[in-house]
């Protein structure tokens, strides 16, 4: 029989996954903590969901919906509405939770009155159920001291009254309510983790985490607003776009054309796009890159000759940016964002997004990175090492990126102790066309061939 007020609200959001279904309900079923609710909740299947979700309609601690295709941050919404639970958990309909999952999660809660939510380790299982993968994560506040990588959003237990407070999920993304609840939570919460895979994440098809530009955009957009309300307490922000004379492949990189544009007016068209950046700096040693400054109509835009000496490989781009920074920030407490001429494909929402994620992380900087998948190797006395591991257990800390070098944003404050970039950095992982950045001839004309010429 259901408790009037149950310790625990699970809820399963399902859209055309009656094949798992059952499977997913069964696993709350059979949890060794008997004190929750559950809640399944069809949102306008068409397969045999329906079905699945009728056979346990008469169950004393089951209640079922059925809604119109409103979409996943909706369906939480109404299961926030009416979960009755102290402690509350999303179970997708195509996930299973291990039966110890609610006991061991709900203890830690328990005995952590800090936390606003914990999160667990979990398998990673194929279609058919088999495990072909575990996720390990680092220790929020213990291993890994750095709060910037936020829990799956399913199977994730919170405090019903914590995620009330936060005003439940935004419904205007159509995406990404784990990222949106950990920005709402992490301010005023601690986070906890139980390193146990107490979950099975199916991974298919069908995924909506497949969906990768839909959960990018959802993503920026949570980043993007997190930081609105504190945009007056920081500034001014300087981009830069940095270009030399020589020391490229060929003299004057910049100025090479793709689709009749030159490199350096693609940077700059979308370094202007962002209304974040303030000032707009293209530093170059060529004054004939002031030419095409004055091409644009936007008081923002600005020209500054680079000391040619400054411009050779074995110098720092520091000592440029610093006197950049310097002559628009006396105070050095504004951000520069500096975009290279180099990737042609950058894009402003991922020039906006280097900002805000050092914004977001209050971290010293930040920049775009790509997952490296292939195995990586360093020489040792004995041969051959891996530097990433590769294995059937994957931790955040076994993940290996390259630095895109599309883009970056750092703290002016960073130039003051000579570094370019600070101590404290994150990262935030961008489309591989962006990634492309041109490093000889042949770039040059594949990048060409890319755009279409």
């Amino acid at each position: 029989m259901k408790s009037p007020n149950p310790k625990i609200t699970v809820y399963i959001a399902c859209h055309n996954y009656g094949q798992y279904l059952a499977e997913a309900v069964e696993s709350v079923l059979n949890q060794t903590l008997d004190d929750w609710e559950l809640l399944v909740i069809d949102d306008n299947s068409t397969d045999n969901t329906p079905e699945i979700v009728r056979h346990y309609s008469d169950h004393a601690k089951i209640q079922t919906f059925t809604t119109t295709g409103i979409g996943l941050p909706s369906v939480c919404n109404l299961a926030l509405e009416h979960a009755t639970g102290e402690y509350i958990m999303r179970l997708d309909g195509d996930d299973i939770l291990d039966e110890n999952a609610l006991q061991l999660l709900s203890a830690t809660l328990d005995r952590s009155p800090e936390m606003g939510l914990v999160f667990p380790d979990y398998f990673l299982v194929d279609e058919h159920g088999d495990v072909f993968s575990q996720h390990h994560r680092q220790r929020d506040y213990d291993g890994n001291q750095k709060i910037d990588l936020p829990p799956n959003g399913a199977c994730t237990l919170i405090r019903k009254n914590v995620l009330d407070e936060c005003g439940g999920y935004r419904t205007d993304l159509g995406a990404q309510d784990g990222f949106d609840l950990w920005a709402k939570v992490r301010a005023n919460h601690k986070m906890g983790n139980v390193n146990l895979p107490l979950f099975k994440y199916r991974r298919h098809s069908n995924n909506l985490t497949n969906n990768n530009p839909r959960i990018m955009n959802a993503r920026r957009q949570i980043k993007r607003d997190a930081i609105e309300q504190s945009r007056g307490n920081f500034g001014p922000i300087i981009g830069v776009i940095p270009c030399r004379r020589h020391f490229e492949f060929i003299d004057n990189f910049w100025c090479q054309k793709i689709k009749g544009i030159t490199l350096l007016e693609r940077t700059i068209n979308s370094c202007l796009k962002t209304t974040l950046i303030d000032i707009l700096v293209v530093a170059c040693d060529n004054p004939e890159a002031d030419d095409y400054v004055k091409k644009y109509d936007d008081p923002r835009l600005r020209f500054f000759l680079r000391d040619p000496k400054g411009t050779a490989r074995s110098k720092s781009l520091l000592g440029t940016v610093e006197k950049i920074a310097l002559a628009y920030d006396l105070e050095m407490t504004g951000i520069t964002v500096v975009s290279f001429c180099q990737a042609p494909f950058i894009t402003a929402e991922t020039i906006e997004e280097t900002i805000t994620t050092l914004l977001f992380n209050d971290t010293d900087s930040a920049f775009g990175v790509e997952r490296v998948e292939s195995q990586l190797l360093r020489r040792t006395n004995s041969g051959l090492v891996p530097i990433n591991k590769r294995g059937n257990v994957e931790s955040d800390y076994d993940v290996v990126y390259r630095d895109s070098e599309t883009c970056f944003a750092t703290r002016n404050k960073n130039f003051l102790n000579g570094e370019l970039k600070g101590s404290t950095i994150a990262n935030f992982e961008i489309s591989t066309p962006e990634n492309f950045f041109i490093q000889s001839e042949h770039h040059l004309n594949l990048a060409r061939l890319i755009s279409g010429e």
